[in-house]
């Protein structure tokens, strides 16, 4: 990804114009305004996330109180829908595909949830199968890490790249000991929760990434222009 220059976090200037791969483009504020929304639907996420990891790691929660686990997937199936929805990605086909696997994996939890007659954590759980369903979700997630990863060298998201199907692959086997899934979890959570607040700290205009390449795929799939 080509990352326009810009000053710094506080860099609010509107319609600052910007030389790009194919020509100049200008970011203007409804470009920032969907950066900011993509970053807090991950805040929302990691949050969410972390928490719930935090009351299932330190056993304060009952079976008798699991759903407050199931709201807080849900909130962090809303804030990664949200991310999907707002982020830069130049590949048109995968960003469609991160939102399939999305819906895909959230239509699967709540057939899940509503459908067992024990709380969701539970019974994936006890049913490693269900990672076939709401395992979708986390490749939508994970396709964000890689993403980030790729454009941004971040070390966390080359960890959880890896951590992520390491465990609901190991987990779906069931090849790793209960405490190996508990440190990944755990790893998982505090590296998300990095990530969320590093990314909060960014300068926006790397997010917004090259418009003009943008507009050069969009003339390119109506036949306006030629390969070069």
């Amino acid at each position: 990804m080509i990352r326009p220059p810009s000053s710094g976090f506080l860099d609010i200037e509107s319609n600052a114009v910007y030389q790009g791969q194919f020509g100049s483009f200008v970011i203007d504020e409804r470009d920032r305004r969907e950066v900011m929304i993509y970053r807090l639907g991950l805040g929302m996420a990691a949050l969410c996330f972390a928490v719930g990891v935090a009351l299932t790691l330190s056993g304060l929660v009952t079976v008798d109180q699991a759903e407050i686990l199931t709201w807080l997937y849900a909130g962090m199936m809303v804030g990664l829908g949200i991310s999907l929805w707002m982020i830069h990605i130049y590949m048109a086909v995968l960003h469609r595909a991160l939102q399939v696997f999305w819906a895909m994996g959230a239509i699967a939890s709540g057939a899940i949830a509503f459908s067992s007659p024990d709380p969701l954590w539970v019974t994936v759980y006890q049913q490693p199968l269900s990672i076939f369903g709401i395992g979708l979700g986390a490749v939508a997630l994970t396709g964000i890490f890689f993403k980030e990863a790729f454009c941004f060298n971040r070390l966390e998201t080359k960890a959880l790249t890896v951590i992520v199907p390491l465990l609901l692959l190991g987990h779906l086997a069931g090849w790793l000991p209960l405490s190996a899934e508990r440190g990944l979890l755990a790893t998982w959570a505090v590296l998300f929760a990095i990530f969320a607040l590093r990314k909060a700290m960014q300068a926006i205009p790397p997010d917004i990434g090259d418009k003009s390449v943008f507009a050069y795929l969009e003339q390119q799939k109506l036949g306006n222009v030629s390969s070069p």
